[in-house]
Formats: structure tokens, sequence, C-alpha cells
């Protein structure tokens, strides 16, 4: 079925952003610079949790995790944005097409999922903190990262076999500046039943059971705070759970723009600027939040340059 596919629709045109001829080279620029402090400012926090030492635990080895997640996650779309801005040539083969969308499914979920094992993480934390080392072993800790990435790797090549299996005849044009699972179900001409029950079931699964965990893990931490609510408790809670709460707020929250707030008008364009925020803006603004409100991430960064000026 893929090779008639293939044949059928050697590639694919993704009609990408709908900007003004004479504004592609500053929205060309706009968008280089974002995706390099994308790059930039996850290595920094991936190199700065494997070299210093102080940061070998739990919290930062999801942290870790969650970075690598968005450098590739941010990846996976933007040097193809980039290069169509600037080339007449917005075409993507099919095998591209399936291999961009699956990656992008990966790296999308492995971050939705890394969110909720953050928010345990903080739930025992602050709810259990005799118990924390116990509780939140490295072995549980190695076992959640794998987990996560098995479950997202099959998620993705699930929802990559059953779409590689359809049919595509004449339209080949997505309006859209990726991949994405949902406008490539528009252009197939066979049957797509099985594909939306199973994007329905599994996005359920996979989107609001983990916003529901991440909900509960908040309201427990919440009435454990009230239990033994005292000013400097209070602050060291928000120190310790802002930025996962600014990070969860500003990914769900796009999420949410997209699936709970429909426009009848603009449909197309508010979901091509509601991708440009979770496939760009997030991902760069991720590293800054942990950064700027995170203490640890700050004397990490200070350690690590006075060991490299020591020598010199």
């Amino acid at each position: 079925m893929i090779i008639n596919n293939q044949t059928a629709i050697p590639q694919f045109i993704l009609l990408g952003l709908p900007i003004l001829p004479e504004q592609q080279q500053m929205f060309y620029a706009l968008f280089l610079a974002m995706y390099l402090t994308t790059v930039l400012g996850n290595l920094i926090i991936i190199i700065l949790i494997r070299l210093d030492s102080h940061l070998h635990t739990p919290m930062y080895l999801f942290l870790s995790n969650l970075s690598f997640s968005d450098l590739c996650f941010s990846s996976v779309t933007m040097p193809k944005l980039l290069q169509n801005i600037q080339s007449q040539d917005p075409s993507i083969s099919y095998a591209g097409c399936l291999t961009q969308m699956y990656f992008f499914m990966v790296f999308a979920n492995t971050e939705n999922v890394l969110l909720v094992v953050m928010a345990y993480d903080r739930y025992v934390a602050i709810c259990f903190p005799l118990h924390y080392t116990s509780i939140m072993s490295p072995k549980l800790c190695v076992s959640l990262v794998v987990l996560t990435w098995v479950f997202t790797v099959l998620y993705s090549m699930l929802h990559t076999l059953l779409l590689a299996r359809l049919s595509f005849c004449e339209d080949n044009v997505i309006t859209h500046f990726f991949c994405d699972i949902s406008a490539l179900l528009k252009l197939a001409c066979s049957d797509t039943y099985i594909n939306e029950l199973m994007i329905f079931i599994l996005g359920t699964l996979d989107t609001v059971v983990p916003f529901l965990l991440i909900v509960v893990s908040y309201v427990q931490i919440v009435c454990s705070i009230l239990k033994f609510s005292t000013k400097q408790g209070i602050a060291k809670v928000f120190s310790t759970c802002g930025s996962h709460l600014s990070v969860v707020s500003l990914f769900y929250g796009t999420i949410i723009g997209v699936y709970l707030c429909p426009s009848a008008n603009n449909s197309t364009v508010k979901e091509i600027v509601m991708a440009l925020m979770y496939t760009v803006v997030t991902p760069m603004l991720n590293p800054f939040i942990y950064s700027l409100r995170n203490r640890d991430i700050k004397e990490a960064l200070i350690r690590v340059l006075c060991k490299k000026q020591i020598p010199l």
C-alpha cells in the first residue's frame, strides 16, 4: 500500500505560513533567531546538568530529558520551515512527510509525559520530603525516563503505520507548515475511521489523563501547603514549582487554545499560529523559564564558568 501511495503521490506541497512575499526575509530572520536561541538555550541546560554534580538529582534528570525533547521537537519542523521560506519549492516527499510526522509526535508526546513525571517528582518532594530519596530512587527515575521514551515511540509508530496504510489520490496540498496528522487525514481518499478512532482514544489517554494527573498532583501540593502554611514554606514551594507550573501553563494553554476554542472563520490560520506557539515559542521559552526562575541553574552556571576560568 505504501508503494502505491508513493506512486500516486510522490510528494506533498506544504503551503507554509500565510505571509506576504515582501515579508519573507523578515520572518526568515526572526524564525532563524528563535530556532538558534532554542538550540543554544536547551543545550546549555543539558550541558550544565551533565557537568555540575549538584544537579545530578531526579528533578534535573527529568529536566535534561525535557530540554533534549524540546531541542529535537523544534528541529523536526523549523529547518524545513526555514528552507521553504527561502526557496520556491515547498515540496516534501511522501516518506519525508511521514518521517517528520512520526518524530513530531514522538517529541511532542515525550514532553507531555515528562511534565507529568516532573509533577509527580514535585509532589513527592513537597508532600513526603523525608521519604523523597527513598521513593525517587535512581532506579525508579531511570525507569520513568525509559518508559516515557518507549511509550511515545510506540504510540507514534502506531499512528504512523495506520496512516501509511491510507491511499492518497490527487490532492497533495497540505495547508500547514509541517506534516501534521490531522492535515494528512484530510487529504486521504480512503476510509480514515480507524485512524480517527485511535486518535480519539489514544489522544484522550495521552493528553487528558496527563493533564488531570498534573492537576491532582498540584491539588495535593496545595493541600499540603495549607496544612503547614508558613511564609517561608509557601515561598519555597513556589520557588520549587514555579518553573514547572509556567511550562505546564504554556504547553497546555496552547492545546486548549487549539482544541477547546474553535474558530469557524479562521480555523486554519489559528491552527497555524497555535502550532507556531508549541513548536517554536514554547521550546525557546522553556530554558529561560527554568534558568530565570531556578537558583540552582544560576549557581551551576557560575560554578561551571569559574572552573573554566581557574586554569586560565
